[in-house]
């Protein structure tokens, strides 16, 4: 997880994306590593649907919270983390395995695009305060 380099909520939406994506690759290396062994169940990384929630939850002032079942307080971006499932529904062959290669290989490649962008977006905006702290001069 990177910690401290937030600034703003769209850097911390970025910081929080990229260890989803960091997380995604490791599970999706560790999916194709099982590829062949039997009963095993893919799993998968959850966070764009609670991302989504925290982003479009009505901004009111933050409540504190002194235990975890406190009711009251709606989803905050600071909370919002990946969750990662195991898939028991499906089977894909007799010996339940349900690791389908094409599929993850696809996701990876998707995966690690979305990563690359996450990168290139996050850099642009140290970069821009870099140049915003140091008036323009090098």
């Amino acid at each position: 997880m990177i910690n401290g380099l937030s600034t703003d909520k769209v850097s911390l939406v970025l910081q929080k994306g990229l260890d989803a994506a960091g997380e995604r690759q490791r599970v999706m290396a560790h999916n194709i590593a099982n590829l062949n062994t039997p009963l095993y169940k893919r799993k998968e990384v959850h966070f764009e649907e609670e991302l989504r929630q925290a982003l479009l939850a009505p901004s009111r002032l933050p409540l504190a919270a002194t235990h975890p079942r406190h009711m009251g307080r709606g989803p905050s971006l600071q909370d919002v983390g990946h969750d990662v499932k195991t898939d028991l529904q499906s089977s894909m062959r007799p010996d339940g395995n349900n690791v389908d290669i094409e599929r993850e290989m696809a996701m990876l490649a998707a995966n690690q695009l979305n990563y690359n962008a996450l990168v290139q977006v996050l850099s642009g905006r140290q970069a821009l305060l870099r140049y915003v702290i140091h008036e323009g001069r090098r």
